[in-house]
């Protein structure tokens, strides 16, 4: 049996899985919600002892609008409730708070899902990533354009504040954005709005810069490394056309990010991410019985927190050895770039 073969039987299996508990997921959204904004709470009532104190909380606070958002992200996928229309309005709802117009993202995250892995398909909702071949060819700004993106402070300080804090605020997402989904950019901007106003009217510009906004670039940050190195890490897959296979990159290019239990809850299991891009319908709180009762895939892509600080400096899809790599690395293997 071919691994695509292979990966395509795991569909089935994963199939049992589906089902989403309407208890069980009122408890989750419960269990994230509550302590966000007593979170908030807490941090806006420290800020009258002393404006530093509420940076704590609020730090803390990134980690539950990370969780809100993996709770979007499964409204997104169709997995959170059994009824379309409620994870839809709900995901609305939640993209007011993650600064994440839903509509115009659950588009461009079905299109990730859709081509992730797959060379003639970059560009929409993944990391840009170029191959050696394609970095070679570029001139020498593009190359130097393309080395400052690929930057650890480009692509987990600046980027995820220039992406929530502004590009959300603007962009339709990919061509042929329909009437739904640019109303839904502007009413979530309206939300986000009236939230600002109402938090400034409680609390003045503190609230908004010392509880608001370091909890917002936390999450931005934080989330922005998972949805990393999910993808991007040593030996990942890709293939170009016709060689892609759906859910062979699905298995092989998505990593099963292992941390420890309470970073797993907070994070909503999204590290189990390979089994997700196998069968995203699966509601992020089963995830863990699948690792559970299937050992194969508990042990496929295994990459510990302390392994995936190395995959910041990948830059490169090898071709030729099938991994990516560091622009030091191509350069010793391939040599200097003509001039």
């Amino acid at each position: 049996m071919s691994e695509a073969e292979k990966a395509r039987a795991w569909v089935r299996v994963l199939a049992t899985y589906r089902d989403p508990s309407t208890a069980r997921s009122l408890f989750e959204l419960a269990a994230t919600a509550i302590p966000f904004f007593a979170l908030w709470a807490i941090a806006w009532g420290l800020l009258t002892i002393h404006p530093l104190l509420a940076l704590p909380p609020a730090l803390l606070n990134g980690f539950f609008l990370v969780r809100l958002f993996t709770i979007q992200h499964d409204c997104g996928h169709g997995a959170f409730f059994n009824s379309r229309f409620v994870n839809d309005w709900l995901g609305r709802g939640l993209g007011v708070l993650t600064l994440t117009p839903y509509d115009v993202w659950k588009r461009s995250h079905a299109i990730h899902h859709a081509g992730s892995g797959n060379l003639d398909q970059r560009g929409i909702g993944d990391v840009n990533t170029l191959t050696v071949a394609e970095y070679r060819a570029l001139s020498p700004f593009g190359r130097l354009r393309y080395r400052a993106y690929r930057h650890p402070l480009v692509l987990f300080g600046v980027g995820p504040a220039w992406l929530f804090l502004w590009e959300n605020r603007l962009s339709y997402g990919p061509p042929g954005a329909c009437r739904k989904t640019k109303r839904n950019l502007h009413l979530t901007n309206f939300g986000i709005a009236a939230m600002l106003i109402g938090l400034f009217v409680l609390g003045g510009w503190k609230l908004l810069v010392l509880v608001f906004l370091p909890t917002a670039l936390l999450a931005a940050t934080l989330g922005v490394w998972l949805f990393y190195v999910q993808h991007q890490f040593e030996e990942t897959h890709w293939e170009g056309d016709p060689d892609w296979q759906l859910h062979e990159a699905a298995l092989h290019g998505s990593s099963h990010y292992v941390m420890p239990s309470v970073l797993q809850w907070l994070t909503a299991n999204i590290g189990i991410h390979h089994v997700h891009h196998l069968y995203s319908r699966i509601p992020f709180y089963r995830l863990p019985e699948v690792l559970r009762d299937h050992a194969e895939l508990a042990d496929a892509q295994r990459l510990t927190i302390r392994e995936s600080f190395a995959c910041a400096r990948f830059h490169l899809w090898d071709q030729q050895q099938r991994r990516l790599m560091s622009f030091r690395e191509a350069r010793r293997l391939y040599g200097p770039i003509p001039a």
